[in-house]
C-alpha cells in the first residue's frame, strides 16, 4: 500500500488596475500586443518600478492565512528562456518572500486539517504563445501582470484534499477582493507536484510536476492518473525507470498526464538579487492599512448561524461565493426576514437558474428579489403565488407589482369579502361547527381550507384565520 504526498503551487493573478513593474493596463481578452510598453518588451534601457498595489495584496493574503509578513523583502532574477519571455528571465522573489509560514485548514469529514503553506511571493507572469499548425504567435499583453504565487508544504494525501484545499484558497483570494481568481481566464491557475511513498515511511521520493491545470475536475483527475501510474510503475519494477523528475501535462481529453521536460532544480535558474530592484520596505502605515481584511467566508458563516439562527448546511451555502454572501447580506441591510431571504435566495431563485446561469448573472439581481420579498411580507401576495411572480420575473424586466396586477395575483385582505364567505360556509357545515365547538379543534383546518378554496387562493390566510377563529 502507497501513501500519496501532494505539494501545490497556485499562481494567482492580482487585480491591479496596472502591471507589477509598469503603468500597462492589465487586460484579459484585448487585442494581442496592445498593451506594452518598453518594460514589458525588455527594451533596452527600461527599468522596472514595482507596484505599491500588488505589495498591499500580498500582505492581506499573508493576514487572512496567519503567515508572517516580511517587513524587508527582496526580488530576484530567475533565469529561463522561452519565447514569451523577453528578457530570459523572470522578475520573482526566492530567499526572502513577503509572505511565508501561513497555514489553512480543510474539512477532511473527522474534523480540520492543517495544511502549511511555506511561501507566497510575488512575480510578474509571462505572455502567451499562441501555437498553430506551422507557426507560433507571441502575445505579450499579459507578460507583466503581477502573480501571487502561493506553494504549500506537502501535507496533502489525496486529490480530494487537495481539490478541498484549492476551494479554500479560491475562497479567500475572492473575499479578500485581491483576484477575480477566473480558473478559465488563467488566473488561478495551479502546478500539482505528486508522489508516493510506502505506508509509513518518511522519505520522500521522486516528485513530477503536473503543470497548468485550471479546473478543479482536471485537477482531481490528473492527480488520480499519477498516483495510479506510479503505484503500477512502483509494482512493476519500473519505478526507477519510469518515474523521473520532470514536468508533465495533463491531457483533458484522454485524461492522462504526458511528459513535457526534464524539471529544473532552482540551481538551473541561477537566481541573484535584481540590481535593477531595491529591497522592498514595507513601511508601518502602509502595513497596519493592508492588514485591515474583510470578513472571510468562514467568518460569515459562523455570523450567519449566530446572529441569524441560519442552518450550518445553508450558512454554508450562502457563503460558497462572495457573489452569494453580497447577495444575501443586501436582503438583510434591507430589513427582510433572514430565513425568507435564505429559502427564496438558496431554494427558489437558485432553484430556477440553469445551463450554467450562476446568481453573479442571474436576470433577478438583488434588488428585484428584495421586492418580491417586501410583497411577501406585507401580505400582498401568498408565497405560492410569489413563486408564480418569479418564474416571470426571469423572463420579463417588469416590476414586481407590475406582474403581480397583471396576473392577478394580489390577496383580498378585505374583512368584509372574507367574512361573507366565513359565514356561508359555517352555515352550510352547521353539523361540523357543533362537533368544532365541542372541542373537535382539528376541524378547524377544515373550514380554513374551505374559505381558502372559495377564495380561490385570492384571501389573505392570517386574515382568514384572524376573522374564523373570532367566528367560532
Amino acid at each position: 500500500m502507497f501513501e500519496v504526498v501532494i505539494g501545490l503551487e497556485v499562481h494567482t493573478q492580482l487585480n491591479t488596475k496596472t502591471k507589477i513593474f509598469c503603468s500597462c493596463q492589465t487586460s484579459f481578452g484585448d487585442e494581442a500586443n496592445t498593451h506594452v510598453c518598453p518594460t514589458c518588451l525588455a527594451l533596452p534601457g527600461a527599468l522596472p518600478v514595482l507596484n505599491k498595489e500588488a505589495v498591499k495584496k500580498a500582505i492581506a493574503f499573508g493576514t487572512a492565512v496567519n503567515a508572517t509578513i516580511n517587513r524587508r523583502s527582496i526580488f530576484n532574477r530567475k533565469n529561463y528562456f522561452y519565447p514569451d519571455l523577453p528578457k530570459a528571465y523572470q522578475i520573482s522573489q526566492f530567499e526572502v518572500p513577503v509572505v511565508e509560514n501561513g497555514e489553512l485548514f480543510i474539512d477532511v469529514g473527522a474534523g480540520k486539517k492543517r495544511i502549511g503553506i511555506t511561501r507566497a511571493h510575488l512575480e510578474e507572469d509571462a505572455g502567451k504563445n499562441i501555437h498553430e499548425d506551422s507557426y507560433s504567435l507571441v502575445d505579450l499583453n499579459r507578460a507583466g501582470t503581477p502573480l501571487l504565487e502561493i506553494v504549500s508544504e506537502p501535507d496533502l494525501r489525496s486529490s480530494d484534499e487537495a481539490v478541498a484545499y484549492l476551494k479554500q484558497l479560491h475562497s479567500i483570494l475572492r473575499f479578500l477582493n485581491i483576484s477575480d481568481a477566473n480558473m478559465q481566464e488563467g488566473s488561478f491557475r495551479c502546478d500539482a507536484n505528486v508522489s508516493i511513498r510506502p505506508k509509513g515511511d518518511t522519505k520522500l521520493y521522486t516528485r513530477v510536476e503536473i503543470k497548468n491545470l485550471n479546473s478543479f475536475k482536471f485537477i482531481q483527475k490528473a492527480i488520480e492518473y499519477e498516483v495510479e501510474r506510479q503505484s503500477d510503475a512502483w509494482e512493476d519494477g519500473r519505478y526507477e525507470q519510469e518515474v523521473v523528475q520532470e514536468t508533465r501535462l495533463f491531457d483533458t481529453v484522454n485524461l492522462v498526464t504526458r511528459s513535457m521536460r526534464g524539471k529544473e532544480d532552482s540551481a538551473e535558474y541561477r537566481y541573484f538579487p535584481d540590481p535593477d530592484l531595491l529591497p522592498v520596505i514595507i513601511p508601518d502605515d502602509m502595513y497596519d492599512e493592508a492588514i485591515k481584511i474583510p470578513e472571510l467566508a468562514e467568518q460569515k458563516q459562523a455570523r450567519y448561524e449566530q446572529e441569524y439562527g441560519i442552518k450550518t448546511a445553508d450558512a454554508i451555502n450562502l457563503t460558497s461565493s462572495v457573489e452569494m454572501a453580497t447577495f444575501f447580506e443586501y436582503l438583510i441591510e434591507k430589513g427582510r426576514n433572514p430565513k425568507l431571504c435564505t429559502t427564496w435566495l438558496l431554494v427558489e431563485l437558485l432553484g430556477r437558474l440553469k445551463n450554467g446561469v450562476t446568481i453573479a448573472d442571474s436576470p433577478v439581481n438583488s434588488d428585484r428579489l428584495n421586492e418580491l420579498l417586501v410583497r411577501i411580507e406585507d401580505s400582498t401576495i401568498s408565497q405560492k403565488a410569489a413563486k408564480e411572480v418569479l418564474d416571470e420575473m426571469l423572463q420579463s424586466s417588469a416590476s414586481v407589482d407590475d406582474i403581480i396586477e397583471a396576473k392577478g395575483l394580489k390577496q383580498v385582505s378585505d374583512d368584509g369579502a372574507i367574512l361573507a364567505i366565513i359565514d356561508a360556509i359555517l352555515a352550510a357545515n352547521a353539523d361540523k361547527v357543533a362537533e368544532y365547538k365541542s372541542g373537535k379543534d382539528k376541524l378547524f383546518g377544515f373550514f380554513v381550507g374551505q374559505v381558502m378554496k372559495e377564495g380561490k387562493g385570492a384571501f389573505n390566510p392570517a386574515k382568514v384565520n384572524e376573522l374564523l377563529s373570532s367566528k367560532l
